[in-house]
C-alpha cells in the first residue's frame, strides 16, 4: 500500500509540473485559464480562486488545464469566449503563442531533471559498486547469449563495436546505442586479448547477456524459516568454505549448494568480528534448484558532490538520460527492441513507489528519469498529445491557415486510437511482469 501511494505522489508532481508548464505560459501569455485539473473523472476536491477552478479529480494518471476558447476537448467543459473576452482566449492568439503554451509542459519535464539531479548529487547517490567497475564478468550464465560467445568469468571487457569501455554503466550505455545490431566485443582474458562477436545487443546491458558483475559470497538478507536462518546464519557473515571446497564468490556458493542436491552441508563462515564457525545445512528444492534461503550483500558505494561537482554531474546524468529515451524510442520503431519493454502506469506507480520509500536522493533521481520519459512522448507527434497539436500548428504556418475542424477531428480519433493500442499493450506488459514475479 505504502509503496502504491508512494508512486501516486510522485506522479502527481510529474503531473503537476507538466500542467505547471502549461499554465504558467498561458497566464503570461494572457490567456483566461477555465480549470487546472490533477487527474481526470469525478472531482475529489474543487477550489475556486480567482478565475480558475482548482480541482484533484478521482483518476490519477494525468491532468489538464482548460482555457478559455481551447474547444471544449476535455470532458465537453469548453466555452465560447464572450466578446469581451475575445482578446483573452486561447483560439485567438497567434499560432506563435499557442505554440509556446503547448510546448510548455512537456518542456517543464525536461526542465525538470536539471534541477533535480544536481540535488541529489548534493545529497549523495548510492550506486551499486559494480557499476563504476571495470566491466569484468564475475559469471556467465549457462546457454546465455555470452556464454554461446564464447565468454568466460573474469574476462574484462575493453571495447564494443571499437568503442572503448572503462566501465559497466559506459558498457550497458554502448550496447544500448547498439541495439539490433551485431556486436564485436574485445575482452582481456589474463594477459591476452579476445575478440568475440554477438548477433545482437540489447537495452538491457550486460545482463540480459548472460554477464553477472563480480560479487562476494557474503550474506545480505535471510528468508525466515528457510534452512540459513535455523542454522544460524546471519546478515554480514562471509562463507568462505561449503564441504572443504573453496567458496570465492557468490556464484562458488550457489554452484556448490546445487551439487550438495539436499543433502547436509558444512559451511564454514566468517563472521564480521572475523571469527570463523561451521554450520551444518540441507537445502530446500524449489522449482528445481536446492536453496538455503540467503540473498547476496549488495555492496554499494556513496558519492556525495560539491555543489560546482553536483551541477555538472546532474545536468550531464541529465543531458545523458535525455538522449538514451530518444534512443530507445528510436530503437523501438525500428523494431531494434522489443516492445515487451514498454512499461505502464503499473510499472511507473512500482517504481516511483519504491523510490519514495528510500531517501530523498533516490526521490529525485526517479522524478528525473520519469519526467524525461513523460517530456519526450509528450512531444511525439502523435495527435491527442502535445506532439500532435505542435505538428498541427506546423501545418498551419506551412499552409497558412489552421486544419479543417473535421480533419482534426480524424486527426485525434486516431491518435485517441493509437494512444489506447499503446496504453493496452503497456498494461498487458505490466500485468505479465506482476504475474511472472519480473
Amino acid at each position: 500500500m505504502l509503496t502504491i501511494i508512494g508512486g501516486i505522489a510522485i506522479l502527481g508532481i510529474l503531473v503537476f509540473v507538466h500542467e505547471l508548464g502549461h499554465f504558467t505560459v498561458a497566464k503570461l501569455a494572457g490567456v483566461k485559464v477555465l480549470k487546472f485539473s490533477l487527474g481526470f473523472g469525478p472531482r475529489l476536491v474543487s477550489r475556486q480562486w480567482g478565475e480558475t477552478e482548482y480541482m484533484i479529480c478521482a483518476i490519477p494518471l494525468g491532468g489538464y488545464v482548460l482555457m478559455l476558447g481551447e474547444g471544449g476537448t476535455i470532458e465537453g467543459e469548453g466555452e465560447e469566449p464572450a466578446p469581451a473576452d475575445l482578446a483573452r482566449s486561447f483560439a485567438s492568439k497567434s499560432v506563435g503563442i499557442r505554440s509556446l503554451i503547448i510546448a510548455a509542459g512537456p518542456l517543464t519535464n525536461l526542465v525538470l531533471p536539471f534541477l533535480v539531479l544536481p540535488l541529489a548529487y548534493m545529497l549523495g547517490v548510492s550506486v551499486p559498486a559494480y557499476v563504476e567497475q571495470p566491466a569484468t564478468s564475475g559469471y556467465v550464465v549457462d546457454g546465455s547469449p555470452a556464454a554461446v560467445a564464447g565468454f568466460q568469468s573474469n574476462d574484462r571487457i575493453v571495447a564494443i563495436n571499437s568503442s572503448p569501455v572503462m566501465t559497466w554503466e559506459s558498457a550497458n550505455n554502448i550496447l544500448l546505442s547498439q541495439a539490433g545490431s551485431p556486436l564485436t566485443i574485445e575482452v582481456l582474458r589474463a594477459q591476452d586479448e579476445v575478440s568475440l562477436s554477438l548477433a545482437d545487443g540489447g537495452i538491457d546491458g550486460l545482463m540480459a547477456l548472460g554477464l553477472l558483475p563480480p560479487q562476494e559470497a557474503v550474506v545480505g538478507k535471510l528468508a525466515p524459516g528457510m534452512p540459513a536462518e535455523k542454522a544460524g546464519l546471519k546478515a554480514g557473515d562471509r562463507i568462505v568454505a561449503i564441504d572443504s571446497q573453496p567458496v570465492t564468490s557468490w556464484y562458488d556458493l550457489k554452484e556448490l549448494i546445487r551439487v550438495g542436491a539436499g543433502g547436509a552441508q558444512s559451511f564454514a563462515v566468517k563472521r564480521t568480528d572475523g571469527t570463523l564457525t561451521t554450520l551444518s545445512m540441507t537445502a530446500q528444492e524449489k522449482n528445481g534448484e536446492y536453496i538455503i534461503g540467503i540473498s547476496p550483500q549488495m555492496q554499494t558505494i556513496e558519492k556525495r558532490y560539491t555543489p560546482l561537482a553536483a551541477m555538472r554531474a546532474g545536468w550531464s546524468r541529465a543531458q545523458e538520460l535525455i538522449e538514451l529515451t530518444y534512443l530507445f524510442i528510436g530503437k523501438l520503431f525500428t523494431g531494434h527492441v522489443s516492445s515487451d519493454n514498454i512499461g505502464g502506469p503499473i510499472s511507473v506507480v512500482q517504481i516511483a513507489g519504491q523510490a519514495a520509500q528510500t531517501d530523498v536522493a533516490s526521490i529525485f533521481l526517479i522524478l528525473a528519469f520519469l519526467s524525461i520519459q513523460l517530456g519526450i512522448l509528450n512531444l511525439l507527434p502523435i495527435p491527442i498529445l502535445d506532439g500532435g497539436h505542435l505538428f498541427f500548428n506546423l501545418i498551419e504556418v506551412i499552409i497558412r491557415r489552421p486544419l479543417s475542424l473535421r480533419l482534426r477531428e480524424i486527426a485525434q480519433q486516431v491518435g485517441l486510437a493509437l494512444l489506447l493500442l499503446l496504453m493496452l499493450l503497456a498494461f498487458y506488459n505490466d500485468i505479465t511482469r506482476l504475474v511472472m514475479g519480473g
